[in-house]
């Protein structure tokens, strides 16, 4: 990521404290026009050209999703257009984590971001489902109506739309990646950070609680853990935040052992 992105990222971020914009409705809009801006090359490139003004980059807002999004999604929409970002790329991801923030904060108190780690975990258990969603041979639609019967009813409705915009639009990204990178974008609006925990074998509530305060305290602001169970650890403990990795595994001791004689 460029610092072109990282201050477009944080500018845009700001917008989304502005009145009416937590709404789910807002943020389902946002999505959709992602989708719509990710197929014509057109129109992606008139919206990052930095030599084009914002005037005219509203006018193209405008006239392409007049009635089809809200006016507030709209103006976030042409707000992010007017910073300048390092790709055409960085400027739909942009847009894509403004609508999964919203929908974070159009969903209040309920951990929409836990339920998309749960689904993702349900993914990667079912080979089946895994294909069915993430394959490039599958319609967009068919792939939303299989979220639609999977979730409907079980999850937040900020959790479908989520969910039901990452398999129409993955934009070569593998079904797991994009729903964990949106759990932790989700998360990080609620104020947590996530700490993916590996273990051999599943840690005890207790232990958990012990790892999740001294994570707390190094990381200075609330923990959600995504928990993975990997025999192939041996033992101890792979923990990682961010780009940030604690490995304190039984295989990883191993491995830096094998290196160390080998060398």
């Amino acid at each position: 990521m460029g610092s072109a992105t990282r201050e477009a990222l944080a500018a845009s971020r700001a917008a989304i404290g502005q009145a009416g914009t937590a709404d789910l409705a807002v943020a389902s809009d946002l999505l959709a026009a992602v989708r719509v801006i990710g197929t014509s090359t057109q129109l992606r490139s008139a919206l990052t050209d930095n030599e084009v003004d914002v005037s005219r980059k509203r006018a193209l807002v405008e006239g392409v999703f007049s009635g089809r999004i809200a006016p507030a999604a709209a103006a976030l929409l042409v707000d992010a257009a007017s910073k300048r970002w390092s790709s055409a790329g960085d400027f739909l991801s942009g847009v894509e984590q403004l609508g999964l923030r919203i929908a974070a904060d159009a969903a209040g108190d309920t951990d929409i971001d836990a339920e998309l780690f749960t689904f993702e975990r349900t993914v990667a258990a079912d080979s089946g489902l895994e294909l069915a969603l993430g394959s490039k041979l599958g319609s967009a639609e068919a792939k939303a109506a299989l979220v639609d019967r999977l979730l409907a009813g079980k999850a937040a409705p900020a959790t479908v739309v989520i969910a039901r915009h990452l398999v129409q639009d993955p934009r070569g990204r593998r079904i797991g990646e994009m729903l964990r990178s949106a759990a932790s974008v989700v998360a990080d609006q609620r104020g947590f950070d996530v700490a993916t925990v590996t273990t051999a074998v599943p840690l005890g509530p207790d232990q958990l609680a012990r790892l999740e305060r001294g994570l707390a305290a190094q990381a200075g602001r609330r923990i959600r853990f995504d928990t993975i169970v990997d025999p192939a650890l041996v033992g101890g403990v792979r923990v990682q935040i961010g780009d940030d990795v604690i490995d304190g595994s039984v295989a990883s001791r191993l491995s830096s052992l094998r290196q160390k004689l080998a060398g």
